[in-house]
């Protein structure tokens, strides 16, 4: 087991210090690949070395280097190393934290992270959360939550409303707690990208005139698009007043309240009834480390509650954390460990550290990408991503979304940095988000040289 635990340690270790060498994104065109791999269940085994051989040489480089300090693409994460271990731990020792009485010291670790997380975004003693894979899984269990709440039984009639900018897994999330698309009201974005908030009261009066009822709005705290971040607190003025439930999708920005400069923008943020957070972006945690944190425990716990036969019957004190009567899942992981390790080890600061630092590279990146010939900046930075398209004169909208598309493409090839734009107001925008641990001052530098190494073929 030693053996084996060096050798694979040893090469990922050995990628980790590469990864400031690996092109931004490997060659994901694989298709004939995928259909090589190909293959029923061996009857025989096999030794470990020439699979690793396979998977680190030929399997792992044909993907996006999302770990890596160029990846500026999509919303990047990271992967710190003390999280991998604690995996590692969890996974070794498989002890069941599904119920408290199976495993409360474990158990403890884990709500400990959740009030961490609760006090860092100054929710309320009461507040309880939830550790899931992601942000839709938090999101779904939010909906669930405020259809308990303010719908019970009558779920056709529920309304809910978000932006039109907000994350696809809004709608699907409304689809699975049973509120089926034609009860989901994309409400109009402004010209920064952020919800309206008098076409948000219209059309709540508006439901509410045809007898429908309006029990929900999901913002957001940094949109995938374009950063944007919604009015949370004019949002929650609205929610108050018309007895609705406030879900905050802050799964890209929510982490950027731990600094105190950046509090404005987020204002409204602890007035949520429930919040989206993804621990694997703004904690540069492995994917698949998601979180929810609801104002009203009770209304986590009324969702969620349930016992069996089977289970423990003694009942532990109300003050204790248990997963199963928190979330949908019986069986499941150990996620909180990871996220209660690698806090233990560096400490808030630094998170807060890496956190300020991403904002100020991103500053200065937005400054110099607007510098470059033909460049205009439709979204400037509100956290650490701002969206731009380029011009030139005469161009017309098809041809600066073509262009813009192919700005994208050239600088990625180029293989240090790895951008992506997106598609909103009916335009094709190009987009830079900074949010690895793993990027600083010498990647922007990257960026801005291989952006104008692109623009310059780009416009001939």
């Amino acid at each position: 087991m030693r053996a084996m635990a060096d050798e694979v340690v040893g090469r990922c270790i050995d990628h980790i210090t590469s990864l400031d060498r690996q092109p931004s994104c490997g060659d994901v065109d694989a298709a004939e690949l995928c259909r090589a791999l190909r293959e029923p269940a061996p009857e025989q085994a096999t030794a470990l070395e020439p699979l690793l051989d396979s998977l680190f040489r030929d399997w792992i480089p044909r993907s996006f280097t999302a770990s890596g300090p160029g990846y500026l693409a999509y919303i990047p994460g990271g992967g710190v190393y003390p999280a991998a271990l604690a995996d590692f731990i969890a996974n070794t020792i498989n002890r069941y934290t599904g119920v408290w009485q199976a495993a409360p010291a474990l158990v403890q670790l884990e709500a400990n992270a959740l009030d961490w997380l609760r006090d860092w975004m100054d929710f309320p003693p009461q507040a309880r959360g939830l550790f899931t894979s992601g942000g839709s899984m938090a999101t779904f269990n939010a909906i669930v939550c405020a259809r308990e709440r303010h719908l019970g039984a009558e779920i056709r009639r529920g309304v809910l409303y978000t932006s039109d900018q907000a994350h696809h897994s809004v709608l699907k999330s409304a689809k699975l707690a049973g509120v089926m698309p034609d009860r989901v009201r994309a409400i109009e974005s402004d010209e920064g990208f952020r919800l309206r908030v008098g076409a948000l009261g219209e059309a709540i009066a508006a439901d509410r005139r045809s007898g429908l009822t309006p029990f929900a709005v999901v913002s957001s705290a940094g949109t995938t698009n374009t950063g944007a971040v919604d009015p949370l607190d004019r949002i929650a003025d609205v929610c108050d007043r018309e007895e609705m439930w406030h879900h905050i999708d802050g799964a890209y920005g929510a982490f950027f309240y731990l600094c105190e400069n950046m509090r404005d923008p987020l204002r409204g943020l602890p007035r949520a009834d429930s919040l989206t957070l993804d621990p694997h972006k703004g904690m540069f945690l492995p994917y698949g480390t998601g979180a929810l944190l609801v104002r009203d425990g009770a209304a986590l716990r009324a969702a969620h509650e349930a016992t069996a036969a089977y289970l423990p019957q003694v009942p532990h004190p109300e003050d204790y954390y248990d997963p199963s009567q928190h979330g949908p899942e019986l069986s499941r992981g150990f996620p909180g460990l990871r996220v209660w390790l690698s806090v233990k080890l560096f400490g808030t600061a630094a998170f807060r550290a890496a956190i300020a630092e991403k904002r100020v590279l991103t500053l200065e990146a937005a400054r110099r990408v607007a510098a470059l010939p033909g460049i205009v900046i439709d979204a400037p930075p509100e956290l650490s991503l701002f969206a731009f398209h380029l011009t030139w004169p005469g161009a017309t909208p098809a041809d600066e979304d073509a262009a813009t598309r192919a700005l994208m493409e050239q600088t990625t090839r180029r293989g240090r940095v790895m951008v992506t734009g997106c598609t909103t107001h009916g335009r094709f925008l190009g987009r830079v988000c900074v949010l690895n641990f793993r990027t600083h001052q010498s990647r922007i530098d990257a960026l801005i040289e291989d952006l104008a190494a692109s623009i310059r073929e780009i416009r001939g």
